[in-house]
């Protein structure tokens, strides 16, 4: 018989495992209705609810570590980030863990609480990640906006949006890639196109089925995965706006400069 354990563990690796079809249009659809709301989330991590539910993690033997936690917009409900697992919920006492979408209801625009809490901590990490870390197509003409874009080279949306990137950069949006293998097996490749001394081609020629030889070098492959896991990502592409709103999922050159530009 699978016990509760063991199923919150096949859950943490089916999320990790997530195949980059997940986030299409219409994940973009649900982020786009979450953007209607403001941000109330508290940016100081509250200590006390982490070692709470370390406690009880380690407690239920539970092999996964917690190492901020955010106050939401529902009461005594936080955003837990964890070291290389998926974020979740939870509560007060650190007690319950809850995987998927909070919405608070009463108003015409449904205010989705994770994406709240995720805009605030994304805004912030997403700025300190130094340039050099990122594989940059910066926008053509005057600069209307940027985004991240968390990539996997094997993901066929990432393909496909890689393929519009003369005509994402030419509306006037920076296009900052950050590395988010989605498998281990993903791992090693990824890791040649950051070592790679030309990254945009072999970035290209990777999303083009093409081989990528390169001596292994000081990456930050490892470094983005985890910062993905934090931000909620389980998908790829995962597109965030400089303030920190994921606004997708794959969208269509002209959506994306859209939503770029209004978020």
């Amino acid at each position: 018989m699978t016990t509760i354990k063991s199923r919150l563990t096949i859950l943490i690796a089916t999320i990790l495992l997530t195949a980059c079809g997940q986030n299409t249009a219409q994940s973009a659809t649900k982020a786009t209705a979450a953007t209607q709301s403001t941000p109330t989330t508290e940016q100081q991590s509250n200590s006390e609810v982490v070692a709470a539910l370390q406690n009880n993690l380690a407690k239920s033997e539970v092999g996964i570590k917690p190492i901020a936690a955010y106050a939401t917009a529902m009461p005594d409900i936080f955003w837990v980030n964890f070291d290389d697992a998926p974020a979740m919920f939870t509560d007060k006492t650190g007690s319950y863990l809850i995987q998927g979408q909070i919405v608070k209801l009463g108003q015409p625009d449904i205010q989705d609480i994770g994406a709240d809490a995720i805009a605030n901590i994304a805004k912030q990490s997403l700025a300190n990640i130094d340039s050099s870390e990122m594989i940059i197509y910066p926008a053509k003409g005057k600069k209307q906006a940027a985004v991240y874009v968390f990539t996997d080279p094997t993901c066929s949306y990432c393909q496909k949006l890689h393929k519009e990137i003369e005509q994402i950069t030419a509306g006037g949006i920076e296009v900052r890639y950050l590395a988010w293998p989605r498998a281990e097996r993903d791992i090693p490749l990824v890791e040649s196109i950051w070592c790679s001394t030309d990254r945009k081609a072999a970035l290209t020629a990777a999303k083009q089925g093409q081989t990528i030889n390169s001596t292994t070098c000081d990456n930050p492959v490892k470094r983005h995965k985890s910062l993905g896991l934090q931000l909620g990502v389980s998908g790829t592409p995962a597109i965030f706006t400089e303030s920190g709103r994921q606004i997708g999922g794959y969208l269509p050159a002209s959506e994306l400069i859209k939503a770029a530009t209004s978020n």
